[in-house]
């Protein structure tokens, strides 16, 4: 189990700026991830919320459908606060990337 989730959380930290800067798929992938526990990731209605919608912001309509979906079940501060994560994610990626 312990291998697992190393393995899990690698692959999470190896995906993440390749998916912020790079692809709506990616993005929207780790909001998969995050939004039902994929390979032992604690699911993180918040993270899940942040990735969809920088997955809908690249133009994937998966990911704002799930966006959607997920927001029935968090609260108004949580989708703030996955909101406000996702603005400073924009906000510290490289020039022309975003």
């Amino acid at each position: 189990m312990a291998n697992s989730l190393t393995s899990a959380r690698f692959l999470m930290e190896s995906r993440l700026p390749e998916a912020a800067w790079q692809s709506a798929e990616e993005c929207f992938e780790l909001g998969v991830a995050y939004s039902c526990g994929t390979g032992g990731v604690s699911i993180d209605l918040v993270e899940a919320h942040k990735w969809f919608n920088l997955a809908a912001l690249k133009g994937n309509a998966e990911g704002q459908a799930m966006r959607a979906e997920i927001a029935g079940e968090m609260t108004a501060r949580e989708i703030a606060e996955a909101q406000r994560q996702a603005r400073a994610w924009i906000a510290s990626a490289p020039l022309g990337t975003a």
